[in-house]
């Protein structure tokens, strides 16, 4: 069951060998990926196992127009922003508006960092610039894609981008 398309065949059928298979192979980088959407090692798990179920359960959509693992993070990423609307974690956008492209773009501050560390200071983000963020600096979106992804608008996300450097900055300037 090594090639993907025997995988996603047999997952398509039900089969729980394939769908093991398919989670043990996926479920390591995509806890990772839920981690940077989650605060605690537990809504991580809570994310992940509802993604497979999703992945599972949608598996007859997926088309092999892109690689498997790319489809599989895209379920992983929107559940991971549902779970954030359903726990009223999520933007004040009013609060959001009003620091529209204040921060200048000043990357240094993040180079060098090890992960662990981004990552727990990540974490300690308000919701909205811990997903932005995430979205943007971590998965490579656009900010028109995170706009419509989290129906916001294009100047909110690159602001709560620019505010969530700030308060990266701010946190490092502290822990280091």
């Amino acid at each position: 069951m090594k090639d993907e398309r025997t995988l996603v065949e047999g997952c398509r059928n039900k089969d729980r060998i394939a769908q093991r298979t398919l989670y043990e192979r996926f479920a390591g980088r995509m806890f990772a990926v839920c981690q940077r959407y989650t605060r605690s090692r537990f809504e991580a798990e809570d994310v992940l196992q509802e993604a497979f179920i999703k992945v599972f359960s949608q598996i007859h959509t997926f088309r092999n127009d892109c690689p498997l693992e790319a489809w599989i993070k895209r379920v992983v990423i929107n559940t991971a922003i549902s779970y954030l609307r359903k726990e009223k974690a999520y933007l004040d956008q009013a609060d959001i508006d009003n620091h529209t492209e204040a921060v200048a773009e000043n990357e240094t501050a993040l180079s060098g960092i090890q992960y662990q560390q981004l990552l727990s200071l990540v974490r300690e983000l308000p919701p909205g610039c811990q997903s932005v963020f995430n979205l943007y600096a971590i998965e490579g979106y656009q900010h028109n894609e995170i706009a419509e992804m989290l129906g916001i608008s294009e100047g909110t996300s690159k602001s709560q981008y620019a505010r969530a450097k700030q308060l990266l900055q701010a946190k490092m300037l502290e822990s280091f």
